[in-house]
């Protein structure tokens, strides 16, 4: 790509995100079809990567965030799906977790610094700054006076009976 030329294709941080999960769910599949674990990984950093490339420069703070989580969440949906056909299916899953996230924390990590690295480079302080600015100028403003409780004249609440009573007739 030429220096200065954007890439025809943006997405959003939640596209990014979804296209890490889909990645990763597909890596599983692979995994399992070819029986190698590290095209899970190998799934999930590049699409992590490829993300915070495509992404936009504005939506870089909400990216950067989003890989362990993506990274969890698609381990346990794959995890719950194979603990569903076991005797006991909390023991299984935990297992499963616990076996999978372990095998997986190295490609997590490189995930996680490749997108910071390259969301730093792409401007990711710029981002920072703008969300400080924001914060300190939403709590300087000076807030609205609540108006101040007037209470109800008294026997507000007392039940009113209307009519006469009854024999009174």
């Amino acid at each position: 790509m030429e220096k200065g030329r954007k890439p025809a294709v943006r997405l959003t941080a939640r596209g990014a995100i979804a296209l890490a999960l889909v990645a990763t769910l597909a890596g599983y599949v692979l995994a399992a079809l070819l029986g190698v674990q590290q095209v899970v990984g190998a799934a999930f950093l590049v699409s992590s990567l490829l993300g915070v490339l495509l992404v936009n420069r504005r939506e870089l703070l909400s990216l950067v965030v989003a890989p362990p989580l993506v990274f969890f969440c698609a381990t346990l949906f794959v995890e719950l799906g194979r603990a569903l056909g076991s005797v006991s299916i909390v023991q299984s899953l935990a297992l499963g977790l616990y076996t999978s996230l372990t095998r997986g924390a190295p490609w997590l990590f490189a995930g996680s610094a490749v997108v910071l690295g390259v969301a730093l480079r792409r401007g990711l302080w710029d981002n920072v700054r703008d969300l400080r600015a924001e914060l300190k100028a939403d709590a300087e403003m000076p807030r609205p006076r609540q108006p101040t409780f007037v209470p109800e004249p008294e026997g507000y609440f007392e039940p009113k009976v209307y009519g006469t009573p009854r024999g009174e007739d």
